[in-house]
């Protein structure tokens, strides 16, 4: 069976159209620094949480981080931190 390319949304064409970040138009930004911190923009909240997984709303997207120790250090309507040692980070 073949599997159909997903369809990309207006704001992913928009972007794409416009040459504009995808951030500008309101797609999730994830931003990882070194091993301990994980920041991210436009998200549309936290699905679970807990000290080895948080999964997160990225509207479309799931972010899924996996890790030690993982604490949400902030959190406001434009975005949130992440601390703790990272191993992975997941886009489903």
């Amino acid at each position: 069976m073949e599997r159909k390319p997903k369809k990309e949304g207006l704001l992913e064409k928009t972007a794409q159209a416009l040459d504009l970040p995808g951030e500008v138009v309101g797609l999730p930004r994830v931003e990882i620094v070194g091993r301990q911190e994980l920041r991210m923009e436009n998200h549309r909240g936290i699905l679970a949480y807990g000290p080895e997984e948080i999964l997160i709303s990225g509207g479309k997207l799931i972010i899924k981080v996996r890790g030690t120790g993982l604490e949400l250090k902030a959190m406001n309507a434009g975005g949130l931190l992440i601390t703790g040692a990272l191993l992975s980070v997941e886009l489903t």
